[in-house]
């Protein structure tokens, strides 16, 4: 297997090294939970591509990570009735790399390109001709001997999924007939996906565990679903299996996951505003620094929820912790002239 085909993959061969976790993942958009008006408009979408008989329009979808975006993409091969390819962004390294990708796909199928805002610019440039007229311009040869050949394409769609929509190119944005932002579940939609879960699972588990887990999910099923698994530990070694509201305390606290769902990262990042930077302004760089993190992960992990839920705020001048932060931390608030 050549390294490109290692880094393609295709949804059923992941069944088996991935059973569990998809075995959690809806296959149509009426088993899906949450994002009501992205869910609307894509069933608008593809029943018009169907009866048409035409490709879904290529299709972006963006939010902080584990909301379904990937979930959502298999749904809509599923609804399409098509294949789908599944390929990273940085493992696309190469313009031959997405120029072999695009060459193995059927009429209609849908690709699938996760992280697409690390596409290399040059890469990008292949997938313009690419996506607007199903052409694919190759160049062969070298210096003087160098030219190029244009591939027809069969019609289909590209879906693709980014957590920083704002670092994607303008002319690959504008490429994307359909842009849908997904956002962060209430507490009764977290419910019913750890709820649904638990019948997966086949475990038993209280209505108020459910609802604590889901309060404690930051508003994402991927973090409800895995504090649920850790839970269900505890369950099977101190309960029988069963997850009663005092198991799912007990091990939430164990986790260090808070009432609000911060955890022992979030607690170091936001006392590295207050402690050590005074409650801000103060740079991402430096705070990465201070609490040995990755930049990209303070932003597209952690502060996201933060920003959501009013513990920081973002200027240009850097970071800044609110009265609400200070609160968490039992710190008194003095408002200063940047608050």
């Amino acid at each position: 297997m050549s390294d490109l085909e290692n880094r393609v993959v295709d949804p059923n061969e992941q069944l088996d090294d991935e059973s569990e976790e998809l075995s959690l993942r809806p296959q149509k958009l009426t088993e899906y939970i949450g994002q009501k008006e992205a869910k609307e408009m894509l069933e608008v979408y593809i029943k018009a591509a169907l009866k048409r008989n035409e490709a879904l329009d290529h299709t972006l979808l963006y939010g902080p990570p584990g909301l379904g975006k990937t979930t959502l993409a298999q749904i809509i091969a599923n609804e399409l009735g098509v294949n789908m390819k599944v390929v990273s962004g940085p493992a696309i390294e190469r313009s031959g790399d997405l120029a072999a990708v695009l060459s193995t796909l059927e009429e209609g199928d849908v690709l699938f390109i996760d992280e697409i805002h690390r596409l290399p610019r040059y890469v990008e440039e292949v997938l313009y001709s690419a996506m607007e007229d199903y052409q694919l311009d190759i160049m062969v040869g070298k210096d003087s001997q160098a030219r190029s050949i244009r591939v027809d394409l069969p019609p289909f769609t590209l879906v693709g999924a980014t957590t920083r929509f704002g670092d994607l190119s303008a002319p690959l944005r504008d490429r994307f007939g359909v842009v849908l932002r997904l956002d962060y579940y209430t507490v009764d939609e977290l419910n019913a996906i750890v709820s649904r879960t638990a019948r997966v699972h086949e475990t038993k588990i209280d209505l108020n565990a459910s609802i604590e887990l889901a309060m404690r999910s930051r508003g994402t099923p991927r973090i409800a679903n895995r504090l649920f698994r850790r839970v269900r530990d505890f369950a099977d070694v101190k309960n029988n299996g069963e997850i009663t509201i005092d198991i799912c305390k007990e091990a939430l606290s164990k986790l260090g996951i808070d009432n609000d769902g911060l955890d022992y990262t979030d607690y170091r990042y936001l006392r590295a505003i207050v402690e050590t930077f005074n409650g801000g302004p103060v740079g991402v760089e430096s705070l990465a620094a201070t609490i040995s993190e990755e930049v990209s992960t303070i932003e597209d992990v952690y502060e996201p929820y933060l920003l959501q839920e009013g513990y920081i705020k973002r200027s240009n001048r850097g970071r800044m912790a609110t009265e609400k932060a200070y609160n968490k931390l039992g710190v008194k608030f003095y408002k200063g002239i940047f608050a």
